[in-house]
């Protein structure tokens, strides 16, 4: 529009400037006068030509943005359903169990789908009454600290904000959170009661499920009394139907463009190839790694170091983010059960949804080979859930292989404690169960639809944006371990990092990732005091924070007290950071270090025996100094131990009861003044 009113303009302009040309004896008055109606003339001419355009615009958005695809009640009403099963999923677990839900549906007579709240309108949540024996469940995740996941983030503010009138909608509520976390289930928890608020009917209670203990069995166990209570509100009756019926049907292709089949990417085809920003989940950089080393000087563990180039990718990141990286599979896991299973794992191949209208068109990228999904798109290496096996059960030609899978699948008690001895605590994952049940020998494309995503793993990034711009640097420990089996098991994406060595050239050491942002984040003014508390590879964000106030510093900004307790097992062991932590406390940035070293000595000693050591000088500076104290670690014992230690500290000094002391340490989280980057 811009360019046709200059170009509409012009002529007008350069025929005024000629007549004023010409007739030289106009007065000043006559000459202003004509500009005057000239400029009238042209603003009225460009704002008519904007006036014209404007009607093709609805006609521009309605074709990229048709109403059936943000309506779930028209696409339930055209595909005959009447159970909508939200998920809102960080993990894929919360999308596993609304899959499982929408699936049960067909066994009471009933129809479900499996959404992504992300996708639709969910003010249609008012017309669902238009359904009959319609039915709205919500599988609710808690991320961080009680918040909503990325894809419900939409529907938690629609939430906060909505006026509807939900008294015809029918609701009911699963959550998945972490008894370990402060804030549990908060997400669940908000939803239920919120819909309630709004009027909607609660047809069956809020289910709590719980990751810190078993998580599969608190929803099968709020299951199996949550479909009771919908037979009954609705009058219905399970129609007997247990059979298993697939979600996904498997295509071969033995004539296909090799430039068409995926090879590990994550969404856009070849974009591993042809990297562009913006980078996210669905499009990671793959960056290079230009340093990985061994971080402890001795003991059984690698701690490691590594450094990610993200050098032409605009990817920003800020002090206390997270960097996701996306890991592969062992391969000779990978070979293992193509061997098991007599495969040919280069098997070009698609699985195609049944369900025509469904949003999902494969459980992964698809065309691809077995090798690639079982390398980078599926879990292998978590024991399977319980819906897995129960599907997997009709393959085991042995009958007592067969029953006993079809016991850990079930609800029974003696069936509940089978699985979780035999799968979750001997941490036997589907190549052990394949090995340990000879004749369990399914189809490898029934497999591949049944086993779960493999999700990307998160890491606190351990560098400042402001000092390594173009650089993000990870501190993590490599997980193995031996189970109750004899088989020693490894962490997916530790033992990926630690095979990545800088190389020139070559694939080898490139890390497909992306930075997630945090609410984890150094005090607004660089003056405010910090403390930090991170034992372990806890210590990772505090030496990006560290790293900015050095930084800050430098600029002639007054940086206040920086107090870091760090706690590790073995000084000449696994000391982390040493060296930069001592040059920095030299140079005057880190005012206070100090560390635990918890097996030193016959006594254990811990990080938080250490600010009870200072607890003088620690409430003088959250007292008097407003300080922020920042906590990063394991969220089951150290977190829980330093906050109790906490209360302890202003109990005592604040002259507080211990509910007082309680209530002034929720306020410094509220307040923002006591943050967490906690995991379990």
């Amino acid at each position: 529009l811009t360019t046709m009113g200059e170009s509409s303009i012009d002529p007008t302009i350069s025929a005024a400037d000629t007549t004023a040309q010409q007739d030289s004896l106009f007065s000043m008055t006559d000459v202003f006068l004509i500009s005057l109606i000239t400029g009238l003339f042209t603003y009225w001419f460009f704002f008519r030509k904007k006036k014209e355009e404007v009607p093709d615009l609805p006609k521009m958005q309605s074709v990229a943005a048709p109403v059936r695809d943000s309506s779930f009640i028209e696409k339930m009403k055209k595909t005959g359903r009447n159970i909508v099963v939200f998920y809102g999923s960080q993990t894929g677990t919360a999308e596993e169990f609304a899959n499982r839900l929408s699936k049960d549906a067909h066994r009471y007579g009933l129809r479900g789908m499996a959404a992504d709240p992300e996708e639709y309108d969910l003010s249609d949540l008012s017309r669902l009454s238009e359904i009959d024996k319609s039915l709205a469940v919500f599988c609710m995740a808690t991320y961080g600290e009680g918040d909503p996941t990325d894809n419900a983030q939409d529907f938690y503010d629609w939430l906060q904000e909505a006026d509807a009138d939900l008294s015809g909608l029918r609701f009911a509520v699963f959550g998945l959170g972490n008894k370990t976390y402060e804030h549990f289930n908060a997400m669940g928890k908000y939803v239920d009661k919120r819909l309630e608020e709004l009027g909607a009917q609660r047809i069956f209670e809020l289910g709590l499920g719980d990751d810190d203990g078993n998580l599969e069995e608190d929803f099968i166990t709020w299951r199996e009394q949550f479909w009771p209570a919908v037979c009954e509100h609705f009058g219905v009756e399970a129609t007997g139907e247990e059979s298993s019926i697939r979600q996904y049907e498997l295509v071969v292709h033995t004539d296909v463009n090799m430039n068409k089949v995926y090879t590990g990417e994550m969404g856009r085809l070849k974009s591993y190839e042809n990297q562009k920003p913006p980078f996210d989940a669905k499009n990671p950089f793959l960056a290079q790694v230009t340093e990985n080393r061994k971080l402890n000087e001795g003991g059984e563990r690698h701690l490691m170091h590594l450094e990610l180039d993200i050098s032409n990718s605009k990817i920003r990141y800020e002090s206390g983010d997270h960097v996701a990286v996306y890991p592969a599979n062992d391969s000779s896991l990978v070979n293992q059960i193509g061997e098991i299973l007599g495969t040919d794992l280069d098997t070009i191949m698609s699985l195609n949804n049944l369900d025509e209208e469904s949003n999902k068109k494969h459980p992964f990228p698809c065309p691809t080979s077995y090798r690639t999904a079982l390398t980078y798109y599926l879990d292998i290496t978590n024991p399977p859930r319980t819906n897995v096996l129960y599907e997997l059960a009709q393959y085991a030609s042995d009958a007592g292989e067969q029953e006993r899978l079809r016991k850990m699948a079930s609800s029974a008690a003696e069936g509940k404690v089978l699985y979780l001895s035999w799968v979750v605590e001997a941490r036997r994952n589907i190549l052990a169960i394949l090995q340990d049940m000879p004749s369990l020998r399914p189809p490898i494309d029934h497999l591949c639809e049944l086993l779960p995503r493999l999700q990307a793993r998160y890491y606190s990034i351990a560098s400042s944006s402001k000092v390594h711009p173009n650089s993000i640097h990870i501190c993590a420990v490599t997980v193995e371990y031996e189970t109750k089996t004899g088989r020693l098991n490894k962490g997916v994406a530790t033992n990926w990092l630690k095979s990545k060595v800088p190389d020139q050239n070559g694939s080898s050491s490139l890390v497909p990732m992306y930075v997630r942002k945090s609410q984890f984040r150094l005090p607004f003014k660089p003056s405010t005091p910090v403390i930090m508390i991170g034992p372990g590879t806890g210590i990772a964000p505090f030496i990006g924070f560290i790293q900015e106030r050095a930084w800050l510093k430098q600029q002639g900004k007054e940086v206040g007290e920086t107090v870091l307790y760090y706690g590790c097992r073995h000084e000449r062991e696994d000391y982390l950071y040493r060296e930069e932590l001592a040059r920095f406390q030299k140079e005057g940035v880190l005012t206070q270090l100090n560390v635990a070293f918890s097996r030193d000595q016959a006594e254990k000693v811990y990080v938080q025996h250490l600010l009870k050591k200072n607890k003088e000088n620690v409430w003088k500076l959250v007292n008097e100094g407003m300080a922020h104290i920042y906590v990063c670690g394991d969220a089951r014992n150290m977190a829980r131990d330093v906050q109790n230690t906490f209360y302890e500290i202003v109990s005592e000094f604040g002259n507080m009861s211990q509910p007082q002391a309680v209530d002034y340490v929720k306020k410094l989280m509220t307040k923002g003044r006591y943050s967490l980057d906690v995991w379990s």
